[in-house]
């Protein structure tokens, strides 16, 4: 029972709709992979959010802006994160904060995630300060008024809500 524990600590899960990924999402994501051997990018189907971007799209997006990280896995989840985690075997969930209008919420998820099993801790990142800023929606709402997002996301971002422009004629 405790080498489950210690290997479950071990690997990390960082939960969230990447609806696009953003540099402030990698920049997590890299810092985090400086610390657990085996970080697992959730990337949420949550249909109550209506999201811009499929969720295969999502996840190749986000895949394509972590390969260069090692011990850096993608996966789609339509559950609750707690059981995601721990049908992972994880015992981490990762959260980042850019302000402190977010601590709020994620205090709460982590209090709600902790009553769900407490087997899992809840585990914040602040990403670097020239990321803070950054949110998939204001990336997507610059983005659809043909504003330049190069500076806030991976090239292959860029490249993905441009054609999905053109596909929709703008």
């Amino acid at each position: 029972m405790q080498l489950v524990l210690i290997i479950m600590k071990l690997k990390a899960i960082y939960p969230g709709t990447f609806d696009p990924v953003t540099n402030g999402h990698v920049d997590i994501i890299s810092r985090a992979a400086k610390i657990f051997p085996e970080i697992i990018v959730a990337v949420a189907n949550n249909k109550a959010k209506r999201p811009f971007l499929p969720l295969e799209t999502r996840i190749q997006l986000v895949e394509e802006a972590t390969a260069d990280l090692s011990g850096v896995q993608v996966l789609g989840f339509d559950n609750l994160l707690i059981d995601f985690v721990l049908e992972q075997n994880a015992g981490i969930v990762l959260r980042g904060l850019r302000a402190v209008s977010d601590f709020e919420y994620e205090f709460q998820l982590a209090g709600m995630n902790r009553k769900l099993s407490k087997q899992v801790e809840t585990i914040f990142l602040t990403p670097s300060e020239n990321f803070m800023y950054i949110s998939s929606t204001l990336v997507r709402e610059i983005a659809l008024l043909n504003g330049d997002i190069s500076q806030f996301v991976p090239a292959c971002v860029v490249r993905e809500l441009h054609k999905k422009q053109k596909d929709h004629g703008n």
